[in-house]
């Protein structure tokens, strides 16, 4: 049995038109749900043993916030260039690729490939995956390289304005 996270980025910011979108920052939303969902990812316990994140900033900044509060350096993040603008298929071959060893990996990625992958492995409670969402899903699998559609349990889905309603 293999545990896998998923997080949608944070907020970004579009504030500059000439910047390209992998270097648009978090915007100030993006910086006060970050902490949030890293504080709400801590209080659910089961910490992953590996955090591998799209290199695009705000996929970065994202990991960077959640790492220390589940008591991982944020030196040992992974980047996988293949995560940003990932298909399911692709995101799938990201997991696959992932260690044995590690029996819980949190990724960081972006819509609408980490929301294809959340619906296609285990299904989710609403059609929209929101920034900073979170979903948490056990895979009845013994490595990752058996990573398919199907299968995945929810563990639970979380997004910063769950609680607003």
């Amino acid at each position: 049995m293999k545990t896998l996270t998923l997080v949608r980025h944070a907020k970004s910011s579009w504030d500059d038109p000439d910047l390209a979108d992998f270097d648009r920052p978090l915007n100030r939303r993006g910086e006060r749900d970050a902490p949030e969902m890293a504080r709400r990812l801590a209080a659910a316990g089961d910490p992953p043993d590996r955090i591998v994140t799209s290199p695009a900033l705000r996929a970065l900044q994202t990991a960077r916030v959640l790492a220390p509060a589940l008591g991982i350096d944020p030196g040992s993040l992974v980047t996988e260039p293949r995560i940003y603008e990932a298909s399911y298929s692709r995101l799938v071959e990201v997991l696959r690729g992932q260690p044995r060893a590690a029996d819980h990996v949190l990724l960081v990625g972006h819509a609408p490939g980490i929301a294809d992958l959340a619906r296609l492995l285990c299904g989710t409670p609403a059609a929209k995956f929101p920034t900073c969402g979170v979903v948490r899903m056990r895979l009845p699998i013994g490595g990752w390289q058996e990573a398919a559609r199907g299968g995945g349990e929810l563990v639970f889905f979380d997004y910063p304005k769950r609680d607003a309603r």
